[in-house]
């Protein structure tokens, strides 16, 4: 199971990690995988090409993304990744969870 932890503050995601493989399908032909890293890496990549200095992002052992500049066009690209993953979490209820929560720092 792929499994999906939201971090906000002040309703403005600051995090977000992914561990996990969904177990659809075999390594390499997992329709579920593929879609989640297809929203993962468009997300990551559009808001690096708007401004390079907004994400920090680790890719071992787990994806790791830290949101370092929350701004009008970063928030609306972080919440079009998260509404799009739990449209897919809905979709394959047995295969993603998502769990969001709020942190004081």
């Amino acid at each position: 199971m792929i499994k999906i932890n939201i971090i906000k503050k002040n309703d403005e995601i600051k995090e977000i990690t992914f561990t996990g493989h969904a177990l659809y399908a075999d390594y390499g032909k997992d329709i579920v995988c593929a879609g989640v890293s297809s929203i993962l890496i468009t997300t990551v990549n559009a808001i690096l090409k708007y401004n390079d200095k907004a994400l920090k992002y680790d890719m071992k052992p787990n994806v790791k993304v830290q949101v370092l500049i929350n701004d009008k066009i970063v928030n609306i690209l972080l919440n079009n990744m998260s509404d799009l993953l739990k449209q897919l979490a809905n979709q394959y209820q047995k295969n993603i969870i998502i769990r969001e929560g709020e942190t004081n720092e």
